[in-house]
C-alpha cells in the first residue's frame, strides 16, 4: 500500500476507509446496501452503451462475449460479477488487498472467472495494457486529481474502445442527498464516504476526457424513482450520472 499511495491519483485515505468495509461488502443489508440497490442501474446502462458502441444487441443473453472490459476500483467486484455474466471477458483492479480478497472469494462461490489483481490503473498502463472497454465506476469522486486520473484511464483505452464513468455531481442537490441525507440522516452510508469538494461536474470530467484524448459520447443522469423503489436512467444529471467516452481510432 504503501508505494501505491504515491499514485498520481491514489487517495490512500479513501483507500483504507473502502478496505475496512471488506468484510461486509456483499452483505445486501450492511454499510454498502446503497451500492447494491444502484448496481442493476449501472449495469443496464453500461451494457447498454458498450452493445451500442460495438454493434451488439443489448437484449442478448451475453451482449458483452469475447470483449475484454477492465473495471478499476473493483470493491469487492458488486459491478465486475454481472458484467462477467454477461459475457464480458473481465479484469478487475483495486489497491486495496482485503477487497480484493472478498472479491475473488465471492466469484469463486459463484464460479465465476475474473482476473482480480489487488493493483492501480496506473501499474496496468505501465504494463501496456489496453482493453475494448475501461469502467470507472463510483471512483472519480474519490481520487486526488480527476485530470491525472482519466488520462490514466485513457491510455488503457484500446483505439476505438470505449471509457465508461458513473459519479456524482457538484450541485447543492448533491450535497443534500448524498452527504447530509445518505450519511448523516438516513445513515445509508458510514459517515465521511463523500467529501463535497470531491464530487465532479459533468462539465469537468467532459473536459477531463478531451484533454485525454477521448471524445465524449453520452452524459445521463441516474435517478432513484421511488414509485418503482428503484434507480433508473433519467435526464436529470443534478445527483449522479454517467459518462460515455470514445478513444478515437487511431489514424
Amino acid at each position: 500500500m504503501a508505494d501505491r499511495a504515491h499514485s498520481a491519483s491514489l487517495d490512500a485515505e479513501e483507500v483504507a476507509r473502502f478496505e475496512a468495509l471488506a468484510a461486509r461488502w456483499w452483505d445486501p443489508d450492511g454499510p454498502m446496501k446503497p451500492l447494491h440497490r444502484f448496481n442493476p442501474a449501472r449495469v443496464a446502462i453500461f451494457r447498454d452503451a458498450i452493445a451500442a458502441r460495438f454493434g451488439r444487441d443489448a437484449r442478448a443473453m451475453r451482449p458483452l462475449e469475447g470483449l475484454r472490459l477492465l473495471d478499476v476500483g473493483c470493491g469487492a467486484g458488486v459491478l465486475a460479477e454481472p458484467l462477467t455474466r454477461l459475457g464480458a471477458d473481465v479484469t478487475a483492479i483495486d489497491p486495496a488487498p482485503d477487497l480484493i480478497a472478498a472479491a475473488r472469494k465471492h466469484a469463486a462461490d459463484h464460479d465465476l472467472e475474473i482476473a482480480y489483481r489487488a493493483a492501480t490503473a496506473e501499474e496496468l498502463a505501465a504494463e501496456g495494457a489496453l482493453f475494448d472497454v475501461v469502467i470507472a465506476s463510483e471512483v472519480v469522486e474519490h481520487v486526488t486529481s480527476v485530470r491525472d486520473f482519466v488520462a490514466v484511464v485513457a491510455s488503457l483505452v484500446r483505439p476505438g474502445g470505449l471509457a465508461l464513468f458513473s459519479t456524482i455531481n457538484r450541485t447543492l442537490v448533491a450535497h443534500a442527498l448524498v452527504i447530509i441525507g445518505a450519511e448523516y440522516v438516513l445513515r445509508w452510508l458510514p459517515r465521511g464516504t463523500h467529501a463535497y469538494e470531491k464530487f465532479v461536474t459533468p462539465e469537468e470530467l467532459g473536459r477531463a476526457c478531451r484533454l485525454a484524448g477521448l471524445e465524449v459520447s453520452d452524459v445521463r443522469g441516474v435517478k432513484f424513482n421511488p414509485l418503482r423503489n428503484a434507480w433508473g436512467a433519467s435526464a436529470d444529471l443534478a445527483v449522479n450520472y454517467t459518462l460515455a467516452a470514445v478513444r478515437p481510432d487511431a489514424a
